[in-house]
């Protein structure tokens, strides 16, 4: 893989808007959306980019689009590059879409991330040692950390523009996006993750949690966009050396995030560089998610 790091992108393009880690452009009826080597932590743009991350969450986000389809329409449209606008497939743009660049329809958005739980793990074992609960629904009592839960959990949360998004109730789901359309979000999300998790079981993988993003098209349906199943937006862990209660082998950021921990920053200051071999690390992790999922 290229070692040269695409940190942000400078197409000829109308700017639609720049994410923590995509880039996007605006062709009209449709977008390009670009994953660059950004890293995002607690909300917080990271300082050292990873080369190739965009590559590989490019990769997996596609592949995922494509295993789904059977479930839910979705917004990709091709991640070929002669697909592009012309103005980016020569030199020095072709640099920095090859490979980690995806042509979509442009959809109307639905300001919720759709979070599916079937484990105990992050902000939810948190939640649940502060208040016996997940996201305000009750739990058994004596779950350990990273425990199986019975059934997987639709816990959705705002979609904020900036800052931190926030848990929230079904019922205050309802109240962003009705009820029919809340009630489909929440079935497409379960199906999704049951879907997934059993492709990712047969790989060693199981996948904790995960978020989705949805929109509505022309004719009104819901439809799949933005990312899906990667590991920035779930946490991967591996299978084989699973037991609840105890740290799970993750192929995702969490690693990042556990570093950060350790180094004694405290969300408040810039965010320190991350090492050389922490770098490493997690791209490694990214690299092996992406060969057994997509094998």
């Amino acid at each position: 893989m290229d070692n040269t790091a695409v940190s942000q992108t400078n197409l000829p393009l109308p700017l639609f808007g720049r994410g923590k880690v995509r880039d996007t452009y605006d062709l009209g009826d449709r977008l390009l959306m670009v994953s660059t080597d950004r890293l995002s932590a607690f909300d917080v743009v990271l300082p050292t980019p990873l080369p190739g991350r965009g590559i590989i969450l490019n990769q997996m986000a596609a592949y995922w689009f494509t295993y789904t389809r059977n479930i839910v329409a979705n917004h990709l449209l091709s991640t070929d590059i002669a697909d592009f606008p012309a103005a980016v497939q020569q030199s020095p743009y072709r640099e920095q879409v090859v490979g980690r660049a995806m042509l979509v329809r442009k959809v109307q958005r639905l300001d919720l991330e759709c979070v599916v739980r079937g484990y105990l793990a992050g902000g939810g074992w948190a939640d649940y040692q502060r208040t016996g609960a997940l996201c305000a629904i009750p739990l058994p009592t004596g779950l350990l950390e990273n425990a199986r839960l019975d059934v997987p959990i639709f816990t959705p949360s705002t979609k904020a523009t900036s800052g931190h998004d926030q848990n929230i109730s079904f019922a205050q789901a309802v109240e962003i996006v009705g009820e029919k359309t809340a009630e489909r979000l929440r079935d497409l999300s379960l199906q999704l993750y049951a879907a997934a998790s059993i492709h990712a079981e047969a790989r060693g993988i199981i996948i904790a949690d995960t978020k989705f993003e949805f929109g509505l098209d022309e004719a009104g349906a819901v439809i799949l966009i933005d990312e899906a199943l990667t590991p920035d937006s779930s946490r991967f862990w591996q299978a084989t050396s699973y037991r609840p209660g105890q740290p799970a082998h993750s192929f995702d950021k969490q690693f990042v995030r556990d570093w950060l921990k350790q180094s004694g920053w405290d969300r408040q200051a810039p965010p320190p560089d991350l090492p050389p071999e922490i770098v490493a690390a997690t791209l490694d992790r990214y690299q092996q998610a992406l060969a057994r999922l997509t094998s």
